[in-house]
């Protein structure tokens, strides 16, 4: 039987030892941004009361946001010359964030849990970055910066509607 040639080196200017550190940050980015992502569906699909219609519209912009941006985020995985991981067990495994409650929590408390996802998400973005600055490797930066900017921003606009 004939062997298989091996993949092409990698060779991006960033080693493998730096490479293996970004990517075990980005995938535990990777499994919190889909955690979030389906804590957030869960919610809109099942959020009631006085505020229904506008958290169902907004929970559907943040799920939407969050869907979109896990392929980013996999596909820089991959050119770092790594897999993706892609399973629920992978992400329970990789994911710092809670499950979504099994019974759907009020309206106000919904919107507290996903204030704390994107708080906690901005955060293991933000970690990421000494990994990333020691390999001079911008499009993970860029990536990064982008996904703290949305999830801070987020996390205000949770926080406002928990004032009193």
């Amino acid at each position: 039987m004939a062997k298989k040639p091996a993949a092409p080196a990698i060779s991006i200017g960033i080693s493998d030892k730096d490479r293996a550190a970004i990517v075990a940050g980005l995938s535990k980015l990777l499994a919190e941004t889909y955690t979030l992502y389906l804590t957030t569906h869960n919610f809109h699909w099942n959020v009631t009361g006085p505020m229904f219609n506008s958290l169902h519209a907004m929970f559907m912009a943040q799920y939407t946001e969050l869907w979109t941006a896990v392929d980013p985020i996999a596909e820089r995985i991959r050119s770092l010359g790594h897999p993706a991981p892609g399973s629920y067990a992978q992400f329970a495994k990789l994911s710092g964030l809670p499950d979504a409650p099994a019974t759907p929590p009020k309206a106000l408390e919904m919107v507290r849990i996903l204030k704390e996802g994107h708080e906690a998400v901005a955060r293991t973005a933000r970690a990421i970055f000494p990994a990333v600055e020691k390999a001079s490797d911008e499009p993970s930066a860029d990536l990064l910066t982008q996904r703290i900017t949305v999830h801070e921003q987020t996390a205000w606009m949770l926080r406002s509607l928990l004032e009193e």
